[in-house]
């Protein structure tokens, strides 16, 4: 199991990145794909029709999100994603636990190019 630890400017305000980020309607727009989403702890989720489900453990408006992804019979992994003010808009800090030694490399590239790349192209 590795972890990733990583952060990002995004050209928003944290509002609307969190926004972006828990919004079943926005998360649809961005990442172009079916979204099952409830901005409430401990509701379920799924991203990319499907590619990425688990659970909403902690869900703290405009600073912090904390989520279980699910990896079949694997352990849970956990992702926190916390949100800071930026002169450019949001830095986002983003960690990453337990993920599966054979799914590291496509978790890692998807972080930053279909996750948080397609993200920062809506707020261009």
């Amino acid at each position: 199991m590795k972890d990733i630890k990583r952060y990002y400017t995004i050209k928003a305000d944290p509002a609307d990145v969190y926004n972006a980020l828990t919004n079943q309607k926005m998360l649809e727009i961005w990442t172009g794909e079916d979204v099952v989403m409830k901005a409430e702890a401990g509701t379920e989720f799924s991203l990319w029709n499907g590619s990425i489900s688990g659970k909403n453990l902690e869900l703290e408006p405009n600073t912090k999100i904390v989520q279980q992804w699910y990896f079949g019979e694997e352990e849970a992994s956990v992702v926190t994603i916390k949100l800071h003010p930026h002169k450019k808009g949001t830095s986002v800090e983003l960690h990453h636990t337990n993920i599966p030694d054979e799914a590291f490399e496509n978790i890692s590239d998807g972080w930053d190019e279909d996750y948080f790349g397609a993200l920062n192209e809506l707020f261009i």
